[in-house]
């Protein structure tokens, strides 16, 4: 029994789904192969046996397929009362229990719901099983549109099940089923009831029963497939008597559908064998003659019970039918009695009214009108085939005839209508009560009707009833039989067809007395005989009970033959119809023939548009008035007889209201049908408080003598509400006038004239009054009593009518409610409040989600609880405190279930209650909690949401039914948007902060493991194809899409210190780039540095899931960026449409657009059609009207094309949106992926190439769209960052022992052919047709990430001769050639340039328009990509070509252009300063770059000119030059965007142009290039003062930077100044001072971290350097002389006009001596600890990283190898800071020994001042002396040499002296 729903679904899928494929075919007989057992034993169990219940007993039990089981004591008394109440055998009942756990979860449940829920799998699989089959037999018997090949194949199954037995399986069953036994019913000690799959309640003898009507299913389809056998035939009538007493008065519906089908199984299985019969081929049942004459015995043996003898005379008329066709086929002479049986059969039918028996007590029963849809089309079918054959027999026409004889001489041929009330009541046959056997014609006829009423089809080709026809259409002397008669014409009428051929008959040349013209006449008539006596003044005349009749009989006919004639054919059938309103004001005509008159008159409004206008004149003239306001009448003292006194007096007082129904249906039709509407229904005020004071006012509390006609009334009424508000809006005006006038106090003060019915209803709604009440009354009963109402009564479909409409109208007031309710406060309130006065209102409307019959009421009861959800914060809280919350959770769990069960594709998805249900989820997530997702999942709402534990298991909710559907993804082709938004609910889940938590913890469980599995089927699946099924292919985007986005949430969000969630990462990790679950890629460096080109050439990529996801999306998708009027101009109508589309609005304010359910703009096709046909009916006025057929023709059809063309844009629409939809999800994967949790994978870099690799290709493909082009290239930019921090992340050492020097210097890159590949395909993007500025911003992000991954192979922040010492016993193995690497470096370089160059020009021509002509932003990235292409020009290509473009020259005018004054302020200004910056920049880039010749080249262009304008522009602040204040670098915000962004690149591009200085004649510098520094220093005098006096103490990096600038500017250009009069030297001095005084903690940082230690230091030494050369080459060049100390000195002159002394410079080299030797040591000290880093603990690791502040780099979860690792670069890196800093000291050492060599050599001073200094410059020589080359790091020899001398030069001076 287990893989019972799994054949189910199998069947179900391949057989009621469209076009089944190859493989669910072969699937499908798979599966039917498998389940022949199960279906040959239906039902058969083993039964309870004494050593299994031993057995179980014990507590333990080993079950067939698995282990052994141990049981408790609870689990024993389970099972054992299992079996006792199902007959089981105890094993079985084991079984079930080890199921119901794997189902449901049974720990914490008490043991009645674990035996009740047990149970009910049990049934589940006996359901399963018998549906699987009944699908089975009707895939058979119903033409579904099979392949014949499938269905034979099923036919040879289903056909080898028969013959082995399972119809007589079938017949047993229904037998055994119904007794009051375990194995049955169940016994008086079993349990009663059962829980089923949703978790409800339900009795098991219902469950029994359902399983008894499915197999008298099963037994009527069998005999279709296979014809019945005599004892089939015998058995299912034996079965059939013992249930007939079912339906002896019972009102269990269920009884009486198992009672028709055993009856119409023997109907079927009669007259199908005998229609099988012929000359040659006998059939089955008279094969043998036996057989017969023992039938025919049995049913012709008369009972007493009169409802047993009913079915028996049903049984009977089908023998004889039988009888009759086998008589017809087969020589008379070999059956001898067939007349005998016949005559008999006929008498006792005929006697006994058979056909009034069927038509009372079958055809009109709920119980029949309930049933399956498809049984009752097989029931009319052989109904059709029973009466066809039965007329045309001559024995039978004989019989009937002879009836009709009897009923033409016996019944009165008039009665009349003294009383109405029999006339009212609708009983044709009031005098048949006495008169029982003449009334057998009109059963007759009567029972045809009932027969094709139902199925009109059947009529098309019927010759044998068309014969029949005619013969009962003649000599009609009673009304009785003419009534019948036409009554059957009506029905005859049903279809086109039969619409035809009525007309024709009663054209009056087939009847004498019955035509249309006697129809027409007899109103005429009557008409005459009223008008005489209003003209006499005397009594009206009664119309006669017969003319009534038949007048409403034909009225019938008329109706039919117009609703269903061809369209146009029938504009021409009735030209007058004016008689039919002529009656309509008479008091004297009954109302149901007014009623009559009144529903035909409906019939024309659709037949012409200008019948309309002429109907609405006819009912001025002659229907009767609607009064509404105080009558003149009644206030004189008379009445005046109209609708409201029709209703009132004549219609009450009968209990039967024919006329005011009819009277509402045709004014309703009427006002459907106008187009105009204006005046908002102001002329309509009249009818509708005619409609809402006195017909539905008291609609609940008037009587009925017929229920169907209050349910018609209230329809009609109803019908008018909605009408109302779904035609007219509110407007402003109508707010205004409510406001303004009294009527908020007094609402029925407004004046009739004034009232617009639509503002009537919203007051009546939003103060809880009359339409509400009676409304609410309707709903209040509740969907229990509305489903046993339903099923029960014929009015059923009435009321479902009736409240369908009511939830539409409340729906309609909730969505006008709120555009009204701030202003008509406090009289009227929101709808919502006045529902949420009584709870109840609102549980009411919520709970018809469990009407399952009709779809629409379950639709409206969802929308409601979206609206209300909106609305409403205490919704949840209000229904959690009802009776009915968890009924209500189950009840939306249970229809969502059911929706993807379906297996027809539903085209609207705003229809499809799976779809809404899921919307309502989505929609209500980020609402307060709790909210209704909270609630309709069971999150635990008596705590905090987000401490939920979710146990989908233990509660049946919609999150069990999602759960499920997502993990076995069901018909896709059909429930492609519940999984769509399925796995969109579960990404919103997850992201949700309340939710996410108890979401992800439940998705990372083994169970559903984010579904990674999706990743192999819907993943990478193929994508469906556009032509045929591009909704699935949108949808199937979408959910790989959402899947992708759930995955990257896992991987961003997971929790990895959790073993489940580490193990998901790992999952989704090894399906994305691994080849299985938990395979991740090998130790193989595809495409390192060090495989060879061979390796990488000859070597295959291994695919991932990745990639193949990414090529799912690489398809054109449909263009949609053309314009519409360049679409629709080629068509007609064109300009009309794009007129209509130009507007942006949506449809809800009056334009043609809406928002879809995935939020993509869409166009409304219904808005569209009635947009172009108001457009056609404004243009041309007399389209409608007077327009030819053909023109109306032309004009629907080019109407149709614009819609198809509109359907098609949306789902191109829709696919763009898709496709862009998966490639965000993938790029969210793969970026978290790459970003996160790459490290996991060993071959990190070959995963980011192949994703680089793709991601480029697929955004230089011509099919990529801009969009997806942007998204590929973030990505791949992405991509590029990790790759270019992979080169110093060795993988390899974190699964070693040991960490090596080589581990920190060697850098994982890729071979140069895939770097040449990179670039090549980075500059194909660039280069692509469609393009954008924003797409190559990122594309030349990506490409300057490339030139920094090339720039180095060696980590450049280790400088050569850390790596130099770092690597000896490396060299010596041979394994490290830096010159190699060198060379590869120098080779890649220059391989880069040549592939650039190849596409230098069309690559130039696009940056150098974004750097002149595109956004700030844009110039900023393209001056970027310019500087990075001159690094890389080692031939001056790019220099050549920016100079020859003008593009530098515009470059110099264009900075300075740039004004900082409008600049502040605002974002863009600030780009725009941003992008002075990256200009000047790029300027100085092509200083340094190309040396003097690109130095020259700008001085040449006005460099200097430039830089100054641009300087003097943005410096300038309210006109004036501005002091800067005292403490630079804690001036104003604006400040610091000047200084950074201006006038420090400033700076540095004119420090970079004295490098002429240098290099050029002295007589020419003098006379060109020092002149125009010299004038530029002088320009900008304040500038330069200001930075040289700045407070060192206090100055940051920028401003030591500026400093060292300037220092550097004026140190090359100032000495050839001779004036003194700007002080700079003065300036430089006083830095000197200030400087070189300083302590020697001063130069070093206290602070303990090296990270802040390196800038600051070297920053100063750096400053000092700059002055101490300025100062040599004064003393070399210039012979200035210091004094040796400021003894000699004015000490009354500040500090900045005194010359640096001697002793100052002696300070300063002490100063640089300890600098030197603290560099030092800390440079050997870390060495040391790098080659013993595998030695050292890990505390003392770890604060190696403390102390390089890493702790973000290192996680607590790493092992040593890896902190190791990373303390050791760091380290390094800290090394090479300290030699770049040793380099430094030296050089400024250098330059104070040769100032004071210079002094010593040329000067005679002497004194106690050259003495001391001289005694304390020594100490500091000899410690210079003891520094070690092998401390240092560098070669000594110059430095110690130059020590050497100036110390015995020191000695001389002191033995001189």
């Amino acid at each position: 029994m287990a893989p019972a729903k799994q054949l189910l679904s199998t069947i179900e899928s391949t057989l009621l789904g469209s076009n089944p494929s190859p493989s669910q075919r072969i699937e499908l007989l798979h599966a039917i192969r498998r389940s022949l057992p199960s279906l040959r034993s239906l039902f058969s169990f083993p039964p309870p046996k004494p050593s299994d219940r031993a057995q179980v007993e014990s507590k333990e039990v080993r079950l067939p397929d698995s282990g052994l089981i141990p049981l408790d004591d609870q689990d024993v008394q389970i099972a054992l009362k299992l079996s006792d109440d199902l007959h089981l055998n105890e094993v079985d009942c084991v079984r079930l229990l080890v199921s119901a756990n794997q189902e449901w979860g049974l720990q914490g449940r008490g043991p009645l719901d674990i035996l009740r829920l047990t149970s009910g799998l049990w049934y589940t699989e006996r359901r399963d099983l018998i549906t699987a089959l009944y699908t089975l037999l009707r895939a058979i018997v119903l033409d579904q549109g099979l392949e014949a090949d499938l269905q034979a194949d099923i036919l040879k199954y289903v056909e080898d099940l028969i013959s082995t037995g399972l119809r007589q399986r079938l017949i047993s069953l229904i037998k055994e089923l119904n007794r009051e036994e375990p194995a049955g019913l169940g016994g008086p000690t079993c349990e009663r009831y059962i829980l089923d799959s949703r978790g409800a309640l339900v009795e098991r003898r219902a469950v029994v029963c359902r399983e008894r009507l499915i197999l008298g299913h099963c037994l009527v389809l069998s005999l279709l497939v296979v014809r019945a056998s005599p004892k089939d035939v015998k058995d299912i009538f034996t079965t059939l008597k013992d249930c007939s007493g079912d339906i002896s008065g019972s009102t269990d519906i269920v009884k009486n559908q198992i009672t028709y089908s055993l009856l119409f199984s023997l109907i079927i299985s009669l007259v199908s064998d005998a229609l099988s019969a012929s000359t040659d081929n006998m059939s089955i049942l008279s094969q043998d003659p036996s057989f017969r004459n023992d039938f025919h015995e049995t049913v012709m043996a008369i009972g007493n019970d009169k409802l047993l003898e009913g079915c028996m005379n049903c049984v009977r008329l089908a023998w004889a039918v039988h009888l009759m066709i086998i008589q017809d086929v087969t020589d008379a002479s070999e059956i001898n009695n067939e007349g005998r049986y016949i005559n008999s059969c006929l008498e006792v039918i005929f006697s006994n009214n058979v056909f009034q028996f069927l038509i009372d007590k079958v055809l009109r029963t709920p119980a029949y009108q309930n049933d399956d849809e498809d049984m009752i089309y097989i029931y009319n079918a052989y109904l059709h085939k029973l009466i066809t054959s039965f007329l045309s027999n001559p024995l039978a026409r004989d019989k009937v005839k002879e009836t009709k004889e009897k009923a033409m001489s016996s019944l009165s041929p008039y009665k009349m209508s003294a009383s109405h009330d029999n006339a009212l009541n609708g009983n044709t046959h009031s005098q048949q009560n006495a008169e029982s056997a003449p009334q057998t014609f009109v059963s007759v006829l009567e029972f045809v009707s009932e027969i094709y009423e139902k199925e009109p089809e059947l009529l098309s080709g019927n010759d044998v009833l068309w014969t029949f026809v005619t013969f009962s259409g003649e000599d009609h002397s009673n009304f009785q039989t003419l009534v019948a008669f036409l009554k059957m014409l009506s029905t005859l009428a049903l279809s086109e067809e039969g619409a035809s051929k009525v007309y024709e008959l009663l054209q009056g040349r087939t009847f004498r007395a019955i035509s249309w013209s006697t129809l027409f006449n007899c109103l005429s008539i009557y008409e005459e005989k009223f008008k005489q006596s209003i003209q006499n003044t005397g009594p009206l005349p009664e119309i006669q009970e017969g003319d009534a009749k038949a007048l409403v009989a034909y009225l019938c006919v008329l109706r039919k033959v117009v609703e269903n004639g061809n369209p146009i054919e029938r504009k021409t059938w009735f030209p007058d119809i004016e008689p039919l309103f002529k009656l309509l004001s008479y008091e004297n005509v009954p109302p149901y023939l007014k009623g009559a008159l009144r529903n035909s008159i409906s019939t024309f409004i659709d037949v012409s548009p200008n019948l309309k206008d002429t109907i609405w004149g006819f009912l001025e003239q002659y229907d009767l008035p609607v009064v509404v306001g105080p009558q003149v009448g009644q206030m004189m003292g008379s009445q005046v007889y109209d609708m409201r006194f029709e209703l009132n007096e004549v219609e009450a007082r009968s209990e039967h209201y024919p006329s005011t129904i009819s009277f509402l249906n045709l004014l309703n039709a009427l006002i459907a049908n106008e187009s105009d509407r204006t005046d908002r229904g102001r002329r309509f005020i009249g009818i509708f408080r005619f409609i809402y004071d006195h017909v539905f006012g008291p609609f609940s509390q008037r009587a009925y003598a017929d229920p169907s006609e209050k349910w018609q009334l209230g329809v009609a009424c109803l019908q008018h509400f909605k009408m109302i508000l779904s035609m007219y809006d509110i407007k402003d005006e109508d707010i205004d006038i409510v406001v303004n006038q009294s009527q908020l106090v007094a609402p029925q003060s407004t004046p009739l004239q004034m009232q617009l019915p639509v503002i009537e209803l919203l007051k009546d709604f939003m103060s809880g009054k009359t339409v509400f009440r009676n409304i609410m009354g309707i709903l209040l009963s509740g969907v229990d009593a509305i489903i046993a109402d339903r099923t029960n009564h014929t009015y059923g479909l009435l009321l479902e009518k009736a409240v369908l409409l009511s939830l539409e109208i409340v729906i309609l007031v909730l969505e006008k409610d709120l555009s009204v309710s701030d202003f008509w406060r406090p009289v009227y309130q929101p709808f919502d409040v006045i529902l949420s006065q009584d709870h109840n209102q609102i549980v009411a409307l919520l709970e018809y989600i469990r009407y399952d019959f009709h779809p629409q009421i379950q639709q409206c009861s969802i929308k409601l609880m979206t609206i209300l959800s909106s609305r409403m914060v205490g919704l949840v809280p209000l229904l959690l405190k009802s009776n009915s919350a968890g009924l209500l959770v189950e009840d939306y769990a249970a229809c969502l279930e059911i929706s993807s069960e379906g297996s027809q594709v539903i085209e609207n998805s705003s229809d499809d209650l799976g779809v809404l249900i899921m919307q309502l989820l989505i929609e209500n997530i980020s609402r307060p909690a709790p909210n209704i997702t909270h609630f309709l999942l069971r999150f635990d709402l008596d705590s905090p949401v987000e401490r939920t534990v979710l146990q989908p298991k233990f509660n049946y909710s919609c999150l069990k039914v999602i759960l499920d559907i997502l993990e076995t993804l069901p018909k896709p082709d059909v429930n492609y948007l519940i999984h769509e938004f399925g796995f969109q609910l579960l990404y919103e889940l997850c992201s949700d902060p309340l939710t996410s938590g108890p979401t992800i913890d439940l998705l990372s469980t083994k169970k559903y493991q984010f579904f990674v599995k999706h990743l192999d089927n819907i993943g990478v699946a193929p994508l469906p194809k556009r032509n045929n099924t591009q909704p699935l292919r949108i949808s199937s985007l979408h959910q790989r899409a959402w899947l992708l986005k759930l995955l990257a949430l896992e991987l961003h969000i997971g929790n990895m210190t959790s073993s489940g969630h580490r193990e998901v990462c790992h999952s989704i990790m090894g399906h994305l780039f691994g080849q299985g679950e938990t395979e991740y890629f090998t130790d193989n460096n595809l495409l390192l540095l060090q495989s060879s080109p061979e390796d990488t050439t000859n070597r295959a990529i291994g695919r991932s899931k990745a990639l193949e996801l990414l090529e799912i999306i690489q398809f054109r998708s449909p263009d949609t960026t053309m314009k519409h009027s360049e679409v629709l101009s080629h068509i007609k109508l064109g300009p009309m449409a794009d007129e209509i589309l130009a507007n942006p609005t949506t449809n809800d304010k009056g334009g043609v657009y809406y928002y879809s359910e995935r939020d993509d703009r869409l166009i409304d096709l219904n808005s569209f059609r009635d947009a172009l046909w108001q457009k056609c009916n404004f243009d041309n006025p007399q389209l409608s009207s007077f327009a030819s057929e053909v023109e109306l023709i032309d004009v629907k059809n080019t109407i149709q094309h614009l819609l198809r063309w509109a359907y098609k844009h949306n789902k191109n629409l829709e696919e763009q949106a898709a496709q862009l939809h998966m490639l965000t999800g993938w790029s969210q994967i793969v970026e978290i992926s790459a970003s996160r949790r790459l490290s996991s994978m060993e071959n990190r870099s070959e995963v980011l190439y192949q994703l680089l690799d793709a991601s480029l290709n697929a955004s230089s493909s011509p099919d990529c769209s801009l969009k997806m082009a942007l998204m590929l290239t973030r990505v791949s930019i992405t991509c590029m960052a990790k790759l270019r921090d992979e080169r110093f992340i060795n993988s390899s050492v974190l699964n070693s022992d040991t960490v090596t020097c080589l581990d920190v210097i060697m850098t994982k890159r890729l071979s140069n052919g895939a770097c040449h590949s990179i670039l090549y395909k980075i500059m194909m993007a660039i280069l692509r047709h469609d393009t954008s500025e924003a797409l190559r911003r990122r594309q030349y992000t990506l490409l300057l990430s490339y030139f920094q991954y090339c720039q180095h192979v060696l980590d450049p922040d280790v400088p050569t001769s850390v790596l130099q010492s770092l690597l000896v016993d490396e060299q010596e193995n041979g394994d490290l050639d830096l010159e190699k690497i060198d060379h590869d470096q120098a080779e890649l370089a220059r391989a880069n340039l040549s592939i650039i160059r190849k596409e230098a020009q069309s690559v130039l021509d696009l940056v150098i328009k974004d750097a002149t002509q595109g956004s700030e932003s844009g110039k900023i990235m393209a001056l970027f990509i310019l500087d990075a292409l001159i690094c890389i020009d080692h031939e001056k290509f790019f220099l050549n070509q920016l100079q020859s473009r003008g593009f530098l020259r515009s470059c110099l005018t264009s900075i300075s252009n740039v004004s900082y004054q409008d600049s502040v302020h605002s974002i863009d200004p600030l780009q725009r300063l941003c992008a002075l910056e990256a200009q000047l920049a790029l300027l100085l880039r092509i200083s340094h770059r190309y040396g003097k010749s690109g130095a020259q080249i700008l001085f040449s262009m006005g460099a200097f000119e430039h830089i100054s304008s641009c300087m003097s522009q943005n410096m300038q602040i309210m006109g004036n030059l501005r002091r800067f204040d005292a403490s630079f670098g804690k001036d104003s915000f604006a400040d610091i965007h000047r200084q950074r962004m201006v006038v420090s690149p400033s700076l540095r591009l004119v420090f970079s142009l004295t490098s002429l200085v240098e290099t050029s004649d002295f007589f020419e510098v003098k006379n060109k290039i020092v002149r125009e520094v010299v004038d530029f220093v002088k320009g900008h005098q304040l500038l330069f003062d200001q930075v040289l006096r700045q407070d060192v103490a206090d100055a940051d990096e920028l401003a030591m930077e500026q400093m060292n600038i300037v220092v550097g500017i004026l140190s090359k250009v100032w000495p050839y100044e001779e004036g003194a009069e700007y002080g700079f030297v003065q300036g430089l001095f006083g830095l000197m001072h200030t400087l070189f005084s300083r302590d020697p903690a001063f130069f070093s940082s206290a602070q303990s971290d090296f990270q802040k230690q390196k800038k600051p230091e070297l920053s100063a030494f750096r400053l000092c350097f700059s002055l101490s050369s300025y100062l040599y080459f004064l003393v070399k060049n210039k012979s200035l002389r210091l004094q040796v100390s400021n003894s000699s000195t004015d000490y009354s002159a500040p500090a900045g006009q005194q010359q640096p002394t001697l002793s100052l410079l002696g300070f300063l080299l002490n100063s640089v001596t300890t600098a030197l030797e603290n560099a030092a040591e800390e440079k050997s000290l870390l060495l040391n600890k790098i080659q013993d880093i595998n030695e050292l603990p890990r505390r003392e690791v770890d604060e190696i990283i403390k102390m390089c502040v890493l702790e973000d780099q290192a996680g607590s979860s790493d092992n040593i190898q890896k902190r190791r690792y990373i303390a050791m670069v760091e380290m390094c890196r800290v090394a090479g800071n300290r030699d770049r800093l040793i380099i430094l000291v030296l050089l400024l050492a250098e330059n104070l020994l040769n100032i004071f060599l210079i002094h010593f050599q040329n000067s005679q001073q002497t004194g106690e001042d050259l003495d001391s200094f001289c005694s304390k410059l020594l100490p500091v020589l000899e410690r210079l002396e003891l520094l070690r080359e092998d401390k240092v790091g560098h070669n000594l020899k110059v430095f110690n040499r130059l020590v050497t001398t100036l110390k015995e030069l020191t000695i001389q001076k002191l033995t001189t002296v």
